[in-house]
């Protein structure tokens, strides 16, 4: 991600790659009074990606390609938009800029793809208008776009506390392996989250929990897999039912553990090697459980540039 180092605008165009996200613990409290919930969020980045090109334009606008394309915004509700406005704003210019996003991160399932472009497009337009932001800038903006964006700027993995935005970055000491089934149609976050608090009434203070952290830390996938949670599965699967047989397919096809990834409806297979996530992603294409499953490794480099022109 950008250092801070002003290197003049870039007249040809910036790309920007961004990964998706699971979460291996998302622990959430009770709502509060801003409508928010404080959460333990423990995020892992993982080597799905979109990428966003920044080139200069008369006007904002937004294009998209890839599978799912069809569901993404192209207006100014689509976070790359939101981010270009913000990152102009406080530099008093107008946001001129044409942002074109090739998606490749599952829409509405989980994975932060929306908050991914927010982040990119953020890095690219700070890199084509030469404004050499630092870090803090970025992140206090990202926080500003939404609860998950911060956390696709930096990568790797990191604890989110707060509603997620409040970063602490943590060390993994290996390569974990995933599949992640892709379900069809989206689950909306805010009738998860309402569902959570109607089965959840006297939700706990959210904490990380410590084996999760040093399992991460030691790269033990059979620890890991023992420590995955999320507090708003039982909300996903009470509002999408047949996530339970996808669960149940991808553990018995061989996976270490399986979980809904975030506010769902894809469901996240940790196993143990390449090898058996290919063989896991096999049985879940062919069980008819799911839309298509993704193979993808973790952890990944957070928003990055990759070309400039």
């Amino acid at each position: 991600m950008s250092t801070g180092t002003r290197q003049g605008p870039a007249a040809g165009g910036v790309t920007v790659r961004v990964p998706a996200k699971v979460n291996v613990q998302l622990a959430v409290g009770a709502a509060r009074a801003d409508g928010f919930h404080d959460l333990a969020n423990v995020f892992l980045a993982v080597s799905l990606f979109d990428e966003v090109t920044a080139t200069p334009a008369g006007s904002l606008t937004v294009s998209c390609e890839g599978p799912d394309a069809a569901g993404v915004p192209l207006d100014t509700t689509n976070l790359a938009a939101r981010a270009a406005q913000l990152l102009a704003a406080r530099h008093g210019i107008s946001p001129d800029v044409h942002l074109h996003i090739a998606k490749d991160i599952p829409v509405a399932g989980g994975m932060a793809g929306g908050s991914a472009d927010g982040a990119a497009a953020l890095l690219a337009c700070d890199a084509l208008w030469g404004l050499g932001s630092s870090r803090a800038e970025l992140l206090d903006i990202c926080a500003e776009l939404g609860s998950d964006v911060p956390f696709s700027l930096v990568g790797g993995a990191a604890l989110g506390t707060g509603r997620g935005e409040r970063l602490t970055v943590l060390p993994v000491g290996g390569v974990f392996h995933w599949v992640f089934a892709v379900a069809d149609g989206g689950l909306s976050t805010p009738a998860v989250y309402a569902e959570f608090d109607r089965l959840t009434p006297a939700a706990p203070v959210p904490a990380a929990s410590p084996a999760l952290l040093e399992a991460l830390r030691t790269g033990d996938a059979d620890a890991l897999a023992a420590a995955l949670s999320n507090d708003l599965q039982p909300a996903a699967l009470s509002l999408r039912p047949e996530l339970a047989r996808t669960l149940e397919t991808g553990r018995s096809a061989g996976a270490l553990a399986g979980l809904v990834s975030g506010s769902g409806p894809t469901t996240a297979f940790l196993v143990r090697d390449a090898a058996g996530a290919e063989s896991v992603a096999k049985a879940l294409s062919a069980s008819g459980t799911c839309r298509t499953a993704r193979v993808a490794s973790s952890p990944a480099e957070g928003a990055t540039v990759v070309a400039r022109g």
